[in-house]
């Protein structure tokens, strides 16, 4: 008996998205495009140089693993998280988020320890292009002493996020995670989160995949840098040999999906991008929707590109709650 369609790890963090220009990035040495983790000082000296900008910031619970996990709740499925949360008022403001979304998660995040909830500090250009400089906090503490084995058991899939590559004990407990996932029955998803993931903890990725798992989210130039080519074809025919099923987003091209036997070409609609921060964690949260609920991978797909097209054309990481049933009520028609 399947009590939840959807178990997740991954970061939490307290989200502030503030819009900057392409000479702020410069003139703060933030490398642009990618998550680059920061330790408390840097990310305090960020916020202090970017104070001017800080009456525009929006702030939202997120952490990519998060991000996707709320889309599929919000989608409709039973949905269950395991971070880590501090003792804090952004660790509080954290589990109020979740269960606001319909997410269940692990007991023991309420007697959490002393120390300071996750922060990401995600800086977007007129480009739409999102550069995160995030501070783990008590979220590089995330261990197997998160999990819950008996909500995973009783899930259909689990989803795990790529960045805690970065974390040993994050790493550990997603690896414990997906061991008991295979020996239980529950299918098992990953993303690999970041370009700069992949190019600092390669081979920590490969250990966190093992043999194979059945679906493996990843961007294009994630999916390059992985099987070490500049070839999308080639690509696309390496990461066969570590999962069972893939999803390579394409941004504006769509994405390019493999169900196990054959490959599929989604389109995602023209729309004007002004925030690409969460795009990647929406599709995966869409698709895992679709694919749950009986979808083909195309339809799936489909889904999963107008979602992160939605996404992209608002500020934030996520939709509002009624944008899912939109979303739902257009596939329905369509």
């Amino acid at each position: 008996m399947h009590h939840y369609d959807l178990y997740g790890i991954g970061a939490a963090l307290l989200d502030t998205e503030i819009e900057v220009t392409d000479s702020d990035l410069q003139s703060l040495g933030v490398d642009k495009g990618v998550m680059t983790l920061v330790d408390d000082e840097r990310q305090q000296q960020l916020v202090g140089d970017l104070k001017d900008h800080l009456v525009t910031a929006s702030h939202a619970c997120g952490g990519s693993g998060a991000n996707t996990i709320i889309a599929a709740s919000y989608f409709g499925l039973n949905s269950f998280y395991s971070c880590k949360v501090a003792a804090d008022d952004n660790g509080d403001f954290y589990r109020n988020n979740l269960a606001a979304a319909g997410v269940d998660y692990p007991q023991v995040l309420h007697s959490a320890d002393p120390g300071t909830t996750g922060k990401c500090l995600v800086l977007i250009t007129p480009d739409a292009e999102r550069s995160m400089n995030t501070y783990l906090g008590i979220s590089a503490e995330l261990s197997t002493t998160e999990l819950d084995h008996q909500a995973l058991n009783q899930s259909r899939w689990t989803y795990i996020e790529g960045y805690l590559v970065s974390s040993p004990t994050g790493r550990a407990a997603a690896i414990a995670l997906r061991e008991q996932a295979e020996i239980n029955g529950v299918k098992t998803a990953l993303s690999l989160s970041d370009p700069m993931m992949v190019q600092l903890f390669h081979d920590g990725l490969k250990e966190m995949i093992g043999n194979s798992v059945d679906l493996l989210f990843c961007n294009r130039d994630e999916a390059l840098k992985f099987c070490g080519t500049d070839s999308l074809q080639q690509a696309a025919k390496d990461l066969r040999n570590h999962c069972r099923a893939f999803a390579i987003t394409l941004g504006a091209d769509g994405a390019l999906l493999w169900d196990g036997d054959n490959e599929y070409r989604v389109a995602t609609p023209k729309v004007k991008a002004i925030d690409t921060n969460g795009a990647g964690d929406m599709f995966a949260g869409a698709f895992l929707y679709g694919i749950n609920r009986g979808m083909s991978f195309a339809e799936a797909g489909e889904l999963a590109c107008r979602a992160a097209a939605q996404v992209v054309s608002q500020y934030g990481p996520r939709l509002r709650p009624e944008q899912h049933k939109e979303l739902l009520a257009q596939t329905a028609n369509a």
